[in-house]
């Protein structure tokens, strides 16, 4: 299962590092959970998040308005990704916690950390050996978010 996480997390990643966002709904279950909060509002148990996405239209219509409504300054992502710590497994899902970095390079060849932190998962096995998250929390690090948080993380 661990080698199955680290290659589903591996094309997620590459999906968004390569500008293929059409393709990142499909990492997710129809009725999954999508979200982008702090470390600090995680450990208080809120609830909302600066991106909330609760299935898996309404990340289809983020990518939509990202490539048709949204304005915003030119960049690409580089995911870097660590090993998955599987907490919990029962053979059909797991909880999985794995940190990440995003770098990101402006249209200028600026690179800059962009966000760290860790993913907090639901994964499930769906239609035999694939695996889709059906809940996927990222816990950025930093309390600062920048403005510039388009593409998804």
């Amino acid at each position: 299962m661990r080698e199955k996480i680290i290659e589903l997390n591996a094309d997620y990643a590459a999906a968004i590092d390569d500008g293929r966002l059409e393709d990142w709904p499909s990492f997710f279950t129809e009725d999954c959970f999508y979200r982008i909060t702090t470390a600090h509002n995680h450990s208080r148990g809120y609830e909302a998040g600066v991106v909330y996405c609760d299935s898996r239209q309404m990340l289809a219509d983020r990518v939509l308005s990202l490539r048709k409504a949204n304005i915003f300054e030119r960049h690409t992502y580089r995911h870097l990704v660590g090993l998955p710590r599987l907490r919990e497994s029962d053979g059909s899902s797991a909880v999985v916690e794995t940190g990440f970095a995003v770098l990101r390079t402006m249209r200028t060849g600026e690179t800059a950390v962009f966000a760290s932190g860790r993913y907090l998962d639901r994964i499930v096995h769906e239609g035999g050996n694939s695996l889709r998250f059906s809940r996927r929390d990222v816990v950025c690090d930093s309390h600062r978010i920048d403005t510039l948080l388009a593409l998804p993380l």
